[in-house]
Formats: C-alpha cells, structure tokens, sequence
C-alpha cells in the first residue's frame, strides 16, 4: 500500500483538530485514517494523581514518541495498530485502545507533532494552522472550562506558565517545516477544499 503521511500542527485551540476532522469527513475509514497526538502522553502508572497534575504537558518529553512512531510504521507497512487513549479526568492514558487500520492516507494532529525530527521526517506533507493567539487562548479556556471541568483558573495559569511559553519555544518555530500555512484552521473552506483534493490525487493514482 502506497501510504501517505499528513501532519497537521498548530497551537493550542489553533483550528487544527476542527482541520484534520473535517478532511477526514471527506473520505471512509478504508480510505483515511487518523491519530491524534494526544492520545500518546506518556503513561505514568508510577505516579499519584497530585504528581501528574504538575508535569508540564506542552513539552515535546510529555509525549511518547518513540511507540508514535512505531505505530505509524506499522500503519505504513499495512499493519492495524491499538492507538492509546488518554483520560484528561485523571491526567493518564486510560485501559482503553482504539483499533486503526492501515489505510492510503494517514492524518496526524497534534500540538508539537512537527517538534520532533523523526516524527516530521515520516510525514509526507505538513500543514501549520495559523491563528492569533487571543483567539487560540479563547478557545481553550471554554474548552477546558466546558469539556474538561477545569476551573478558570486553573485555566489561565497553566496558560501563563507552560502553554504561551512552550508554543513560543517548540510549536511556532515548526511552522520552518511547514509545507503549507493555514490561516484559521477549519474555518478555512478554500484550504480544507485544497487539502481534500490533495487527498483525493492521491487515493486515485493522481
């Protein structure tokens, strides 16, 4: 199977996810599969509760990029993998897996997929989502706030010491390896029409 590998990456509450969901709309799962970063945070059993509350999860370390990596490997080689997945309630990956299938087009969204060199040299094409970080800071807060049961705050502090610092130091500098630069993410049509047609090239020997 002739498989090919798109990143997209971008900060957090960047358009990113809405991006890569919304290709993925386009096309059935024999055709696209997709993995998310953040269902590969390092397992930390060994751990209280207390103690993983404080790790610093905006650092490329938090992620285990070594079975990443792996997993797309074997996706590539047509091979279905258990992809993690990660309960933010308790700060650790849960006893659940999700089964993915090999499939002619790969999708990876994350944060700071393009922070580490083996995993951007798997990928075949590289999409940045680009937007302004009121905007970005916005959408976290309701997210986390809404979905995840985090207080303001809390919120907001994580924000000011991790978030904005590590987008500075290991997100923004990968838009460097970016192949194409997307304002607004999933509120783009014009770019997410691109990238679809792009997809679909390639599943019929374009």
């Amino acid at each position: 199977m002739n498989t090919i590998l798109i990143g997209i990456a971008g900060g957090t509450g960047s358009g990113k996810t809405t991006l890569a969901d919304r290709l993925v709309e386009n096309f059935g799962s024999h055709e696209v599969s997709i993995l998310r970063h953040d269902n590969y945070y390092k397992q930390h059993d060994e751990m209280s509760y207390e103690e993983r509350t404080t790790l610093n999860y905006d650092h490329p370390d938090a992620f285990d990029t070594e079975l990443l990596c792996g997993h797309i490997r074997a996706l590539k080689s047509g091979q279905e993998i258990a992809m993690p997945v990660y309960d933010y309630a308790v700060h650790n990956r849960s006893e659940r897996t999700v089964a993915v299938a090999p499939a002619p087009v790969i999708v990876l969204e994350g944060i700071l997929i393009f922070a580490e060199q083996e995993l951007c040299g798997l990928m075949d094409i590289r999409v940045f989502v680009d937007t302004d970080a009121d905007v970005r800071i916005l959408r976290r807060i309701i997210r986390d706030v809404k979905e995840r049961g985090r207080s303001l705050d809390s919120v907001i502090e994580q924000y000011l010491t991790t978030v904005k610092p590590m987008h500075e130091q290991f997100v923004e500098p990968g838009k460097r390896r970016a192949d194409i630069i997307i304002p607004q993410g999933g509120n783009n049509p014009v770019a997410l029409e691109m990238l679809i047609q792009r997809v679909r090239k390639h599943l019929h020997g374009g």
